[in-house]
């Protein structure tokens, strides 16, 4: 999953950093692509944790990308977000 790596999104967030501004700005890095093909899945899982900090615009990106999703990539997004609340 993911163009971007584990440590560059730890790095974005910062070690205690879990503000739906942050989430947010990975959902929009991995839904535009950032100059490489979108990552749905990935930009899912960020939109997800800013919904669930409260983000409304979030919420509505959440629900537009799920349009350009299998049940299954949208299945895997939830997992990678529920992951990332127990990591």
């Amino acid at each position: 999953m993911g163009r971007y790596d584990t440590a560059m999104e730890t790095a974005a967030l910062g070690e205690a950093s879990t503000s739906a501004a942050m989430f947010f700005q990975l959902g929009m890095m991995y839904s535009t692509g950032s100059a490489m093909e979108p990552d749905y899945v990935s930009a899912h899982k960020w939109f997800n944790l800013a919904a669930m900090s409260g983000d409304k615009e979030a919420i509505r990106l959440r629900r537009e990308i799920a349009t350009l999703m299998t049940e299954a990539e949208i299945a895997a997004a939830q997992r990678a977000a529920r992951a990332w609340l127990g990591r």
